[in-house]
């Protein structure tokens, strides 16, 4: 009897009517390739149209991931590491002084360390940093019944498009000499603050002042920490 490799049931088809797994996966060749690329950057479900839609109506769009659709939108976390990554291949490729995180200090102190952690991976410390967002704004905004880890997943959408803000700038910053990376931070939290405050009621403006509270006492919270850390590890 011919059973389906993922779940054991009995096939009958080219497809098994359990999971809908085909009976015989075709060979990965050139054509596989291109249609895998073409689905990431598919206009109607791909990175691309994620992109289009957290630009121009991001509540909407996420409230309907959470509650209605998951299959359209990219992943979320998957979603903040690629754009952490792309931020951070530009600046690596145009060699710009970062205006995100920036802390000075002694070179070998642990904080400067752990900063420069940060600096080197953004996609892992967006996840880290919205978990302090996300305390905050489960303070500010008790009321709606979202729990925890669904205001992790709006906080990976809306910072994952912060980085991509970030990057965009870091690009004409690259290609113009202007240092603008202080007004890329600047727009990155107007951005995240508008994002968040529609998400929670785009008609109440209280709501855009309490996300902007909450997003940046989570960024103070977590700098923060970084610096008790370090220094008690440096005075141990």
């Amino acid at each position: 009897m011919n059973q389906c490799k993922k779940c054991k049931s009995e096939l009958n088809g080219a497809f098994c009517s359990n999971c809908g797994q085909a009976a015989k996966l075709k060979r990965i060749d050139s054509q596989y390739i291109i249609s895998e690329i073409g689905s990431i950057l598919n206009f109607e479900k791909g990175i691309l149209f994620t992109v289009k839609e957290l630009l121009i109506n991001p509540g909407q769009r996420i409230k309907e991931f959470i509650t209605e659709d998951r299959n359209r939108l990219v992943k979320p976390i998957i979603f903040v590491i690629i754009c952490s990554l792309v931020y951070t291949l530009v600046i690596q490729l145009f060699h710009i002084e970062d205006g995100y995180i920036k802390f000075e200090g002694e070179k070998q102190s642990t904080t400067t360390l752990m900063f420069s952690w940060v600096q080197g991976n953004y996609g892992y410390a967006n996840i880290l940093m919205g978990v302090f967002i996300a305390f905050w704004i489960k303070v500010f905004f008790k009321k709606y019944d979202y729990n925890f880890f669904e205001i992790i997943i709006i906080l990976c959408f809306v910072m994952g498009i912060g980085m991509l803000i970030f990057s965009v700038f870091a690009i004409f910053e690259g290609l113009t000499e202007s240092k603008i990376m202080q007004i890329a931070g600047i727009t990155g939290i107007a951005y995240c603050t508008w994002a968040i405050g529609q998400f929670f009621g785009k008609e109440k403006k209280v709501n855009y002042l309490k996300a902007f509270l909450a997003y940046f006492l989570g960024m103070f919270s977590f700098n923060l920490l970084i610096v008790i850390v370090g220094t008690l590890i440096d005075l141990m």
